[in-house]
């Protein structure tokens, strides 16, 4: 579960170490009934964990070295804060350790950062046994989690050889478990009118080849999406469930920075509209072919607030697509 890993210690793994049609950034639909695998806590059951207080990594021990055949984690100590509950954002630090000699990897509590996940249905569905350790722990809970060591893979003429990989324990500290803020929604026709007559949206111009620039406003973003219709086409309508083919440039709000551009590779990308971020769902679902499309999406749409880690454009995003074709 090495991506498990690369999910929850971005910190530590960029310490030692995109275009929305081909991304898998939309989230898949949550299973009705998600099986929790085995935790294999024993394990884990020598390590333990002194608090050495704030702005300290915690001193961990454990028999070395840890027999680690599969992902294992135990909840160490359950913490004495408030219960943590589904839904919740949850901000952790963590230590990540060499399971063999006890090595440490990384660690985010000296440089007091925090790591935050989102304990809902999507998680759920792809991390169960980390779903269902943290919804059992309190805030100031330390939990433990462990992968097995990963073979040398063979090199080939494309990729180098690459090392093995040894087995790797990382534990957590809860440091605040928060209510998820209500999902963005779509802003009405005259809302967005009064805010693009106020000044407060993006503009977007078009250069002699039809290529868009963008210039974004000062004030903060809209707290919900803005769609607005550039030029309107007369081709089909589009459902939720179609795939098309699609002329796009994103920014980023924050910056103003351009991060991707179908436009300027002068092809098209072709994809389905359940297969790209929310926002580009919501906001394409029932525009027609021939339209060219500015969006305005907020993070919670997007790639969320702490995308960077991830190598993904972060918060506010603004796209202008033209709708080529659909497929």
């Amino acid at each position: 579960m090495r991506r498990l890993l690369a999910l929850l210690l971005p910190v530590l793994l960029l310490a030692t170490a995109c275009a929305p049609g081909s991304t898998d950034s939309a989230a898949p639909a949550p299973s009705a009934s998600v099986s929790i695998p085995p935790s294999n806590a024993e394990a884990l059951a020598s390590v333990k964990v002194e608090d050495l207080g704030k702005g300290k990594a915690p001193k961990v021990t454990f028999d070395m070295p840890l027999e680690i055949k599969a992902e294992s984690m135990r909840l160490v100590t359950p913490g004495d804060g408030e219960q943590i509950k589904a839904g919740q954002i949850v901000a952790f630090q963590q230590v990540m350790l060499n399971a063999t000699d006890g090595e440490t990897i990384g660690e985010s509590f000296t440089k007091e950062q925090s790591n935050k996940i989102t304990l809902d249905d999507n998680f759920k569905t792809q991390f169960a046994l980390v779903y269902s350790t943290f919804a059992g722990a309190k805030v100031g809970a330390y939990i433990a989690y462990a992968t097995p060591a990963v073979p040398a893979g063979a090199g080939s003429t494309e990729a180098p050889e690459q090392p093995e990989q040894p087995a790797a324990m990382s534990v957590f500290k809860v440091v605040s478990a928060t209510d998820a803020p209500a999902p963005a929604k779509l802003m009405s026709a005259d809302d967005v009118a009064a805010l693009a007559k106020d000044g407060k949206l993006p503009v977007a111009k078009f250069d002699d080849k039809g290529v868009p620039s963008i210039t974004i406003p000062k004030n903060d973003p809209p707290a919900d999406m803005a769609v607005q219709v550039l030029t309107e086409g007369t081709g089909d309508v589009l459902a939720a469930s179609d795939s098309i083919s699609a002329l796009y440039t994103g920014w980023t709000w924050s910056d103003g920075k351009q991060f991707d551009s179908a436009y300027e590779r002068g092809e098209a990308a072709t994809f389905s509209l359940q297969g790209v971020i929310e926002g580009w769902t919501k906001g394409l679902t029932g525009q027609k072919v021939g339209s060219t499309v500015q969006l305005t999406i907020p993070a919670s749409l997007a790639y969320g607030e702490d995308a960077a880690a991830g190598g993904k454009p972060a918060g506010t995003l603004v796209f202008v697509v033209k709708i080529e074709a659909k497929k």
